[in-house]
């Protein structure tokens, strides 16, 4: 079966936002998101062609081949782009400072086999890791700014309270590293903008909602989407410092993550048509 390509406004700033799930592999969707007569083989190749990004997990448990990255390549569309998640293995320790070795493996894993399609990389943290100012600035400063000549965009997932505290917004402006945010979740909410670009996770699906969430939801978070997409400051979202950004025009990633897992597709594919009119 071949999947049906999706429309895109070229060189408009729609063409800068990405909205995504959390893998493609799951049982659930398949003969609810995927048609029944699809092989497994051919999921990323029809989940592209829904969604306009990936978020990838499986680099947070463990390495991957790099025939995988390129193989991931070529079966998405030119335009798509994926995310990824950082290994645990930078992320799940004491000192932050000593994640040198884990994160150089990581970029010579064969990532960078994805090309343009690589998006910004998401480190994720443990609920119980808290903020510690100078261990924190040297995490930051061991994140790679390019590899191999190739742009890298770094995003911070943080998931303790004491993450809400103003130098922590700092160093990540001065890093250029942004923070994600987490829509309808239990984590902290920081929504501060701080680097060229956004990165979302909304978690908030529900099984009585045909699309996961309710229209007036996704209006509600398509409107945030293309407002940071214009460079501005939605209303409705938690931040550090009552700051407005530049406004600038930002490159937006946002992932359906969690919440009822199998609509989180119907979910994505109801803010790609939202946004598509940018």
């Amino acid at each position: 079966m071949t999947a049906t390509p999706r429309t895109r406004k070229k060189d408009t700033p729609a063409a800068r936002i990405r909205i995504g799930i959390g893998g493609w592999t799951y049982e659930p969707w398949r003969g609810r998101f995927y048609p029944d007569d699809l092989t497994q083989k051919r999921e990323l190749e029809y989940a592209s062609r829904k969604l306009t990004s990936i978020e990838i997990n499986g680099t947070f448990y463990g390495t991957q081949r790099a025939t995988s990255f390129e193989k991931w390549h070529d079966e998405t569309p030119d335009d798509f782009v994926f995310a990824l998640k950082a290994p645990r293995f930078a992320t799940n320790r004491r000192v932050l400072a000593e994640a040198g070795d884990s994160i150089e493996r990581f970029f010579a894993s064969g990532v960078l086999a994805l090309k343009d399609k690589l998006g910004p990389i998401n480190w994720q943290f443990a609920t119980t890791k808290q903020f510690d100012t100078k261990d924190f600035d040297a995490f930051l400063k061991l994140l790679p700014k390019q590899v191999d000549g190739r742009a890298i965009r770094h995003a911070v997932e943080v998931r303790h309270e004491s993450f809400r505290h103003p130098e922590f917004i700092s160093l990540l402006r001065e890093h250029g590293v942004a923070v994600v945010v987490a829509g309808d979740s239990d984590y902290p909410q920081i929504a501060d903008v701080t680097a060229p670009f956004v990165y979302a996770r909304i978690m908030g699906t529900v099984e009585k909602e045909s699309l996961g969430y309710s229209k007036r939801a996704l209006d509600v978070w398509a409107e945030r989407t293309k407002q940071w997409s214009a460079g501005s400051q939605p209303e409705g979202l938690q931040v550090v410092e009552k700051a407005t950004p530049e406004p600038l025009h930002r490159d937006v990633y946002l992932y359906v993550i969690s919440g009822h897992k199998a609509s989180n597709p119907a979910a994505g594919m109801a803010l790609v048509e939202r946004v598509a009119n940018v």
